[in-house]
């Protein structure tokens, strides 16, 4: 979600510096939560600042670009073999071990299918069974 504008918050530290109204008021005239008026005030009480803060940011990667490229050998390499198998490998090679959904996220970020043999063993045998 986008942080609200600059202008909107100003307009709110007017409002509340005019005694327009109590927090509660406020938030309801200008359509933003209780918590976002009191977090506000407290922000412009302390630091005199109404600009909102930078995002902080996610969480940072296990695997770096060295062991992405890993991940596209090993699969390039077994084509058959499933996530956990992959995961396995992996932490062989790398000694990282990361869950099987976040193989699957790597695998659909490197644009990496995995097609798996399809057997005609089994058709055969079948097909002898109706003669």
């Amino acid at each position: 979600m986008k942080p609200y504008s600059c202008d909107l918050r100003q307009k709110v530290i007017n409002a509340h510096n005019n005694t327009e109204g109590s927090q509660r008021q406020l938030a309801k005239r200008f359509s933003v939560s209780l918590s976002f008026v009191q977090s506000l005030l407290r922000r412009y009480r302390s630091s005199g600042t109404i600009e909102p803060k930078p995002h902080g940011g996610g969480q940072i990667p296990k695997l770096n670009n060295e062991q992405l490229a890993l991940v596209g050998l090993l699969v390039e390499s077994n084509n058959d073999a499933t996530l956990v198998e992959l995961c396995d490998r992996l932490e062989e090679q790398t000694q990282v071990k990361i869950s099987r959904s976040s193989m699957g996220r790597i695998t659909q970020k490197l644009k990496l299918t995995r097609k798996k043999k399809h057997y005609t063993q089994a058709k055969s045998i079948q097909n002898e069974c109706k003669n």
